[in-house]
């Protein structure tokens, strides 16, 4: 049986490491970083402790002004279903 008070506890706790490391765009970068590292030049080691390295770094502050969005949550938004922009566009081409 699936203890869900478990699994929300953990949801919250991974979702905390994620804001600690700078939001979800900020790990996507970090690990375009270190994919870049694992496939460069360099011996197994060296890339290595070059990926460590990178997974060390401390998260960028966001700039002033920029606020990191969080994606609307049930029953908040337009009032539209979820949609993604390559779904719009081929409804939006139907429709002419």
């Amino acid at each position: 049986m699936v203890n869900f008070r478990k699994l929300a506890d953990r949801a919250k706790s991974a979702r905390t490491v994620v804001d600690q490391q700078g939001g979800s765009d900020a790990l996507k970068e970090k690990a375009r970083k270190m994919q870049g590292v694992a496939k460069g030049p360099g011996s197994v080691g060296d890339r290595a402790r070059a990926a460590a390295q990178v997974a060390r770094e401390k998260p960028n502050p966001p700039k002033v002004g920029e606020v990191e969005e969080s994606p609307p949550k049930a029953g908040e938004g337009d009032g539209e279903p979820f949609r993604t922009s390559a779904s719009r566009a081929s409804e939006d081409s139907v429709d002419r």
